[in-house]
């Protein structure tokens, strides 16, 4: 496959440059679910090469609505399944670990990467990422949904938000808040990638409203 062809659409809208900072760029995407699993399939079919997606969790039937997996997959790993469908549909090879990320697995898991995103749904493991990012100053996004709201926020700004004690999976969840902010957020990384600015967003699903983010409005999302 030529991977000019196979990228056509994205190599007229970006440079040559940027197109090949992209592929380059070593991206760690912590959690595979509606948000972790959307970026890593977006970013995949951007361009994007090096690819580690990390989640232990397996495929239930209430994922399907909000993440790009069947009714087949139902009680398989998500990472795995995840990768086997990128590879089927671009020739991209994602690393699968069906690995718990915590404060004692993070330098193994996470090891070697140039940008960490986090996209778990939960706060212990959103602070074992931070913990690690600062403490190895590796370069960390942080993407999170709460109601009808949404943050797409550097590690720099961010504040890991308390743990509320529910379910982590009973929750309401909208597709259209999950879809704009992957958008979003696959769009910071393209333009970190290619030039290194580290921009900043909210997202409301209300008015449709995507803004710079402000850290005197921070500690909403999760």
């Amino acid at each position: 496959m030529n991977r000019r062809d196979a990228f056509y659409h994205e190599w007229l809208h970006r440079s040559d440059e940027a197109m090949r900072c992209m592929r380059d760029l070593a991206i760690a995407v912590c959690g595979a679910g509606a948000i972790g699993a959307n970026i890593v399939e977006n970013l995949a079919r951007q361009g994007f090469a090096h690819l580690l997606s990390i989640d232990l969790d397996r495929i239930e039937e209430r994922n399907l609505s909000t993440q790009p997996y069947y009714a087949s997959d139902i009680g398989a790993f998500k990472a795995k399944i995840l990768a086997n469908s990128i590879y089927r549909a671009l020739g991209v090879r994602v690393d699968a670990r069906a690995e718990e990320l915590t404060s004692t697995t993070a330098a193994k898991l996470l090891g070697g990467v140039s940008l960490v995103v986090d996209a778990f749904d939960n706060s212990a493991s959103r602070q074992a990422v931070k913990d690690y990012c600062d403490s190895s100053s590796v370069a960390c996004l942080h993407v999170g949904l709460a109601n009808e709201y949404a943050e797409i926020i550097w590690n720099e700004n961010y504040r890991v938000p308390s743990n509320a004690g529910e379910d982590n999976c009973d929750y309401p969840l909208a597709r259209n808040l999950v879809m704009m902010t992957v958008a979003v957020a696959s769009e910071v990384i393209a333009r970190f990638a290619a030039t290194g600015e580290r921009q900043s967003f909210t997202v409301t699903l209300g008015d449709f409203a995507v803004r710079p983010y402000s850290f005197a409005n921070s500690g909403r999302g999760d």
